[in-house]
This record gives structure tokens, sequence and C-alpha cells, in this order.
């Protein structure tokens, strides 16, 4: 079949590649891709937000299949775009895709089932001095989130009410996520270990894959700004199959099922953030797509067909045979542009990339192509992946950051302890 995938990051390159191991692969289309992409099939230069421009590519090489990567596209109704034009597509359409665009309805859904998740209070900017007058009495730590789409930056855990008091005053008045932080979420603090399980649903049935967890803080020891993540390993043992089954029962298979009562039935990847209390597992977020960089981490460790699955469920008849868990570990790390979450700088040519070793993968996330010179494009800049099929954690740490060390740009930055928790344990 031919196939579109819409994207250009380090998620999109580990989607081409594990798409274009399968049989059924004619051609592989990417819009707009990225150096990474461009080995497993073909960029096309095109604007992913002008839909009808989309739809005439679709139609014109005869598109079987449409997997959309990030979820602004998804968030704005190219879904629902394409599917009005009989075009099959892997993520759900905008209405579903709010589980992620907007942090309050994910929570009114979650009500309604009786999905764990944190207690939170709600306030947007004509009720400043309400939210003012709230964190002087708020129990501490505690996390202030905005709505909206940010990026995965969104989020701001505050230790006392002189922190949360500048986070509100960004949200609300400097307007740093704009629309996105006109609506802000208080929520309680919930202490435990993050981890990161992706379901693959037709919107009633869906199969988990390998849970993992990613690292969102910039700076070691899980310190400074929240960015996009900066590196993620996966299996997470942690997600015993004792709490995948738990997840499976109590979290997704209701909150699918909610969806679907509202009309909003939800196809394509749901990503649940979760936290391991001590009361049990409780929801931090919901995604509308697959995470970054934990697919990074994840897409390696599957055997058997990925594209068969994805066309399955965007069929309507989810096969979970197509693909299988069956051993090893992986871990991904990732080398963003110094400054990053905040102002950087793009354009440095990046060396190295032929020295890789073995049994590892270099995922390209913001890269360009200049006269034949590959150069940092974004924040994140690459993703390096390493597989070890025997389960030693320790040893796919040491050779992802061994390959990291070969590879050079300037003002490159990168966590050293990505995967250290689960080591340590």
């Amino acid at each position: 079949m031919n196939v579109l995938l819409i994207g250009s990051g380090g998620r999109e390159h580990a989607l081409a590649l594990k798409i274009s191991e399968s049989d059924l692969l004619e051609k592989l289309y990417i819009i707009p891709g990225n150096p990474g992409t461009a080995q497993f099939g073909e960029n096309i230069n095109l604007d992913v937000k002008n839909h009808s421009i989309i739809v005439e590519f679709c139609k014109e090489t005869k598109i079987d299949l449409v997997v959309i990567g990030p979820e602004q596209p998804l968030v704005d109704g190219l879904g629902d775009v394409l599917r009005k034009n009989n075009i099959l597509v892997f993520g759900p359409d905008a209405k579903a895709a709010e589980i992620e665009a907007q942090k309050t309805f994910a929570k009114y859904i979650m009500k309604s089932v009786g999905v764990p998740t944190a207690n939170y209070i709600e306030f947007n900017t004509s009720m400043y001095q309400r939210a003012i007058d709230y964190i002087k009495q708020k129990k501490y730590p505690c996390v202030i989130k905005a709505n909206g789409l940010a990026a995965g930056k969104g989020v701001v855990i505050c230790n006392n009410s002189v922190e949360a008091r500048e986070a509100l005053h960004s949200f609300f008045i400097d307007k740093i996520f704009g629309i996105s932080g006109e609506k802000i979420l208080i929520e309680e603090f919930l202490t435990g270990e993050e981890a990161s399980v992706f379901a693959i649903t037709d919107g009633i049935n869906f199969v988990c894959l390998p849970p993992s967890q990613d690292y969102k803080r910039i700076g070691e020891n899980d310190t400074g700004k929240n960015t996009g993540g900066m590196g993620a390993y996966a299996p997470a043992t942690m997600v015993t199959d004792e709490v995948l089954e738990y997840v499976s029962a109590k979290i997704i298979e209701p909150t699918l099922r909610a969806l679907g009562t509202e009309g909003r039935k939800f196809i394509g990847c749901l990503y649940v953030g979760l936290i391991l209390t001590d009361e049990g597992p409780k929801v931090i977020e919901f995604n509308c797509r697959f995470g970054d960089p934990e697919t990074q981490a994840v897409l390696p460790l599957l055997k058997g067909d990925f594209l068969k699955l994805l066309y399955s469920a965007s069929d309507g008849n989810l096969d979970k045979d197509a693909i299988s868990y069956e051993t090893g570990c992986a871990v991904c790390v990732v080398s963003a542009s110094k400054g990053y979450p905040e102002s950087y700088q793009v354009g440095y040519e990046i060396n190295g990339l032929e020295n890789i070793p073995q049994n590892v993968i270099v995922f390209h996330a913001g890269t360009k192509n200049i006269a034949g010179k590959v150069v940092t494009n974004g924040g994140r800049v690459l993703g390096v992946t390493s597989v070890s099929q025997d389960n030693d954690l320790s040893a796919a740490k040491k050779l992802a950051y061994y390959a990291m060390a070969k590879i050079h740009f300037d003002n490159i930055y990168y966590r050293k302890d990505i995967s250290n928790k689960a080591i340590k344990a």
C-alpha cells in the first residue's frame, strides 16, 4: 500500500523506520519529513495546515493510509477532512483529540468514569486575583498546567507560593503560552515514578505497547524547566504485568468507552501518562498521539508488522496479533541545542553520524539538509537509541552514550542520566 506520514520529528523518523519494514508497503511519503525519514521514503514539502492540498496529494498518489504523527494537525482536524474524502487515517478526529488539546476536557472524561487522577481546580485569566488568593492557602508542592497545547512545556511544579505566583504571572500576564495558557489547572502534586503507555486502538479494542519512561526536565536529576523530553527507556520495569492489567481495565478501557459515548470515538494511539503512587496508578495526562521521545525507545523493540497494526486500527478491526514484544530493552538519549527549551541557535553542522556502532539508531528530530550537509534545525536535534536484545539496560545505556560521544555540533547539550532510575532500582 501507499502510505503518507505527517510530521518532521524524531517520532516520525521512528515511525517511518518501522513502517518501512512492512511487506505491505509499496511507497512511503512523508510531509514534510527530515533527513532521517528520507532514508525510508520520499519527503514532500507541503504545508500540513493546508488541508485541501494534503487531500489532493493523497488522491494523486493513491494513498491507502495516512498516519498523523504530531498533535497539532489532529487537533486542527486534518483527520476529519481526510475521512470526509474517504481516505483512511491513523489518528483521532478533532473532537477526540481534545483529550490532549483541552486538559479540562480530559479531567471531565476521567471524572465521568472514575479514572484515577490528581485533584484540581480551574482558573482563567479573568480569575487572576482569585487564583492568587487560592495559592496563598494551597498545600505545596503543587502543579500548574496550561489547559491547551504547549509542546510538552506547559507544566510548572511549584514548591511554594512565590513560585506559584511567578507561574501564574507568566501564564496570565506574560502569556508565554498564548491562548493555551488562558485557562489553567492547579493540581495536587502526586508522588511516584512516572511511566508512559501507548494504547493502539480502533476505538473499542486496543493493544498496549511496551511501557516506557521519559525524562521531561532539561537538567540532570530532574531539575530545571520542562521540555518536550530529553530521553527515554523501555520497557519501564516498574509497570509490571499486574500494573498494566490495572491500567488497561481501569483507565484505558473506560476512557475509550466514555469518549465513544460522547460521540468522540478515538482511533489511533492513546498516550497514557501515568504516575505510580502508593494508592495505585493515576493519570497525569492523556495525549492523542505517540509520545516523543518514548516512541524512539519503544518501536525498535517490536516484532511483527507495525504497518498492519496501524492499518487494522484505522480500518476498525484491530489486529492485536500484528505485533509482539518478546525481549530486549532500549535507551534513547536526546541531544539538544544549548538554551533549549528557551532560546537557542540553529544552523550548526552535525558531524560524526557516519561513526555510529551497530545496535544504535540515530533518529533525526530537529535537523535539515543544506548543500549535502546535515545541520541543526531545532531545540531537540537527535535521538540516539541503543538496543540490547539481552535486556541489559546498563549495557544499553553505555552504548547510547558511547555513540552520542561520536556526534558533534556546536552548542550540543544532553543529559547524562537517562535510564539511571531503572538501573538503580
